[in-house]
């Protein structure tokens, strides 16, 4: 069982953890991406949150989202697009304790609805998103190579 000690801002002493995370699901090391979300989403920005799961030993997942105003015509809303959790935390529920802390914020933000984008292909996050109660949205993804 994992015991958090909380979920609060990342900070940049974080972003070596993070990296190793998202490494450990993607196969891929991406420093400058996590300097960049670092950036964008981990000051005081009210509607951006970039947010970690820290136990005593250290960081165990990671969540990153903002409100949008009137995407594709909708009312504004929160969206998740970066999730993570160290695969031997996975079943300790510390993404759902982290998704439960974004919408918190989201709905203090001013919100009543949040939405995310995935691969269809994933299935690991497909089924939690489905059972945090999150179904399919009224958009559908459309793409083209250039």
């Amino acid at each position: 069982m994992i015991h958090l000690k909380k979920i609060r801002a990342a900070k940049p002493a974080d972003l070596p953890q993070v990296i190793e995370i998202d490494a450990l699901i993607t196969g891929l090391r991406k420093p400058a991406y996590w300097a960049g979300i670092l950036r964008r989403y981990g000051g005081r920005r009210p509607r951006h949150f970039f947010l970690v799961a820290e136990t005593e030993e250290a960081v165990q997942g990671y969540i990153v989202g903002e409100v949008r105003d009137w995407e594709f015509g909708s009312p504004p809303c929160g969206w998740v697009f970066g999730i993570g959790v160290r695969p031997h935390a996975r079943l300790g529920a510390v993404a759902t304790r982290m998704l439960e802390e974004i919408c918190e914020r989201f709905r203090r933000a001013g919100v009543d609805k949040v939405r995310t984008l995935l691969a269809r292909d994933n299935a690991l996050v497909l089924a939690f998103f489905r059972s945090q109660g999150m179904m399919a949205a009224p958009f559908i993804a459309l793409e083209r190579d250039l």
